[in-house]
């Protein structure tokens, strides 16, 4: 079956390739990461309209910080968040329970997880747990007013059934982004 597969052995060798760099090299891929998160991030409410849909693909930097080095991939999150203290103060909310979470999560999976199912479900319960404490603790509008602040059953299914679809399409991305940085450094 498609996902009890194993991943490629492709991440751990990007890995392998970036731990041979030096650790000022690092911390300049984490600073650009990061500065591309945030800009990714405040682009929703700084063009209204098409930073909607730019806004998602925040997600991506962080995912790879994360896939390279765990401690890099918190490191650039949690500097994102800073500057979105600066930059869009209105995504601070948003990030770090959403997008942010996401990415550090599918990223740091990749070092624990080698089946694709465990890498997915990891992404889905972490933007889960934020998409609900959003909701249902802060009762902040993260979806809109399609689902109520108010705990049911079925929202949460729904929720749930988006958010593994949604990790799922990041998965597959973050496994396209890396053979193509694999090639380009190779």
């Amino acid at each position: 079956m498609y996902f009890l597969k194993p991943i490629t052995d492709e991440v751990y060798l990007f890995q392998k390739i970036l731990n041979k760099y030096k650790k000022t090299m690092k911390l300049i891929l984490v600073s650009i990461f990061t500065c591309i998160a945030a800009i990714l991030q405040a682009a929703g409410g700084l063009l209204p309209g098409i930073g909607y849909f730019l806004s998602p693909l925040a997600t991506a930097p962080i995912l790879l910080c994360s896939m390279f080095s765990i401690p890099f991939g918190v490191m650039s999150y949690s500097l994102t968040i800073m500057l979105l203290l600066i930059l869009q103060p209105s995504e601070l909310i948003i990030f770090p329970f959403t997008t942010g979470l996401l990415g550090l999560g599918i990223g740091a999976s990749f070092s624990f997880f080698r089946m694709r199912i465990s890498i997915i479900a990891a992404g889905a319960i972490l933007l889960m747990l934020g998409i609900m404490g959003l909701l249902f603790i802060f009762h902040f509008p993260v979806l809109g007013p399609a689902v109520s602040d108010s705990f049911s059953f079925l929202s949460a299914g729904g929720i749930f059934l988006f958010v593994f679809l949604y990790s799922w399409l990041w998965v597959e991305i973050a496994l396209i982004i890396i053979k193509r940085l694999k090639m380009m450094i190779m």
